[in-house]
């Protein structure tokens, strides 16, 4: 994808106006696997859909814990998605020392939104090609928050990223106004629904594919990996029965 001159560094802007080196880091966000995240008035939720690199190899982590109250879930490289775990778990460990608080879920994600700016603004350095989207719980209520390479960070009511996460989105946009009054088990039934439209033809959410995240006014930050996730994809196929035979 190489461009001109313009693209050598993530310091120096075209004459369009444009940073390709984060424009190039976009497009690694687009390669990782879809996550999916929505919120309710109580709950927040992300699911995600695992890779395994080859038959031999276990799935990649795709939800990573940060305190009882936050969560994230990543599209691109893992390594730089460690990085940004590692720092948001600092940040939060200090504001209990400091402050003796929670982190709050938008100081957060503002924290690590400044740290990658800074990688778009200094020479020598290079985005962080990774995506997140971070949800959270704090004494406003649930949050989801999407993070992107550039530093630009947004709250939404759902979204998703990742390969084919249009797909998701087109599910959620049709969907989210309906998502407020849902219980815990709808909420995450839904994002697996949303999940499903970005696979590949041909291929199904199983247990050792799909990765369930959710913390809420009554639920710490709790991740649901294999056998855990089967009772939740069960409950997707009941409905999905229950509409054919509607129908």
């Amino acid at each position: 994808m190489f461009r001109n001159q313009y693209d050598n560094d993530a310091s120096t802007w075209s004459p369009q106006g444009r940073i390709f080196q984060v424009e190039y880091a976009s497009e690694a966000v687009k390669q990782g696997s879809a996550v999916v995240g929505l919120r309710s008035k109580d709950n927040v939720v992300l699911v995600a859909a695992k890779r395994s690199p080859n038959e031999l190899a276990s799935y990649q982590k795709k939800i990573i814990r940060i305190d009882d109250h936050m969560g994230i879930a990543v599209a691109g490289l893992t390594s730089d998605a460690r990085v940004l775990s590692n720092y948001l778990r600092t940040e939060s460990i200090r504001s209990k020392m400091v402050y003796g608080r929670a982190l709050p879920v938008g100081r957060a994600v503002n924290a690590i939104g400044d740290k990658a700016q800074t990688n778009t603004q200094d020479y020598g350095r290079r985005p962080y090609g990774v995506g997140l989207l971070v949800i959270g719980q704090d004494e406003t209520g649930p949050h989801l928050y999407e993070f992107s390479p550039s530093g630009i960070v947004s709250e939404y009511h759902a979204y998703s990223i990742g390969a084919r996460s249009q797909s998701a989105r087109t599910y959620l946009e049709r969907h989210f106004e309906s998502f407020e009054g849902l219980s815990l088990n709808e909420l995450i039934a839904q994002g697996l629904r949303a999940l499903r439209d970005t696979l590949q033809q041909g291929k199904q959410l199983d247990t050792l594919n799909t990765s369930i995240g959710f913390v809420g006014k009554d639920s710490k930050m709790t991740i649901l990996d294999g056998e855990a996730t089967q009772a939740y994809l069960d409950l997707l196929d009941e409905e999905d029965s229950g509409a054919m035979d509607t129908e």
